[in-house]
């Protein structure tokens, strides 16, 4: 399955009020692996940032100066996000913004969901953690993920930040990907002889009778105290 954990930046908080998208950060994951790609892009939005956005994101007006349009950078993330679930935590504001971009395009006018799926990690974090506060901050106290080298938000960073998150929410496996010193360790302690097996047959120690009745009991106690719903008997 091919994922893209996707975050923008924008000049302010409402499209319909012509705030644009000015960064655009994406990882690409597959099969709950992230494989190293990522699409990382500042654009110029042709509009002034809000200050208050700026305190938030840091980026000035002055740094987008020279960054292409998005319409420069347009087709690159349309093929690099096509066919693939995005992951956005908060998804209806990311994709307002980029529906509003792509629909400045001259030459298609395309919208997201015609492009991808999406799954809202919010509105996940909602039905999990009803009634708490489910904030990407919160999400990685909560689920102890190390989020203290963010001095800003960055789209990019915060997609890194969000990968560990969603994999942490949904089965905890690591979006580690490793370094060649790592990997390098890791195919030297492969190497390594193995440890020699035991000569002889290895005994086959068979319960009594008493030990077995003894089970017995202990498994409908388990029984009785479940209300019979218990997987002992069904596997065994």
């Amino acid at each position: 399955m091919r994922q893209i954990i996707v975050d923008t930046e924008t000049t302010g908080l409402e499209p319909e009020q012509g705030h644009r998208i000015i960064e655009i950060g994406c990882v690409e994951v597959i099969n709950r692996r992230a494989t190293g790609r990522t699409f990382h892009r500042y654009v110029r939005p042709d509009r002034e940032v809000d200050p208050g956005a700026m305190q938030v994101h840091g980026i000035t007006n002055e740094f987008l100066a020279s960054k292409p349009r998005f319409a420069e950078v347009a087709e690159e993330l349309i093929e690099f996000i096509s066919g693939a679930e995005l992951v956005i935590h908060n998804a209806p504001f990311d994709v307002a913004f980029l529906d509003a971009e792509f629909k400045r395009l001259a030459n298609a006018r395309r919208r997201v969901g015609e492009l991808c799926q999406v799954l809202d990690t919010l509105a996940l974090a909602r039905k999990m953690h009803p009634g708490q506060r489910n904030g990407l901050d919160a999400l990685c106290k909560r689920y102890s993920v190390d989020n203290s080298h963010r001095e800003f938000h960055g789209a990019l960073l915060d997609a890194r930040i969000l990968l560990d998150v969603y994999l942490a929410m949904t089965g905890g496996q690591s979006a580690l990907i490793l370094d060649d010193e790592a990997k390098a360790t890791i195919i030297a302690a492969g190497a390594q002889q193995r440890a020699a097996r035991p000569v002889g047959a290895i005994p086959v120690i068979v319960a009594s009778i008493v030990e077995l009745e003894s089970h017995e009991r202990f498994l409908a106690a388990l029984d009785k105290s479940s209300g019979g719903k218990t997987l002992w008997r069904q596997v065994s």
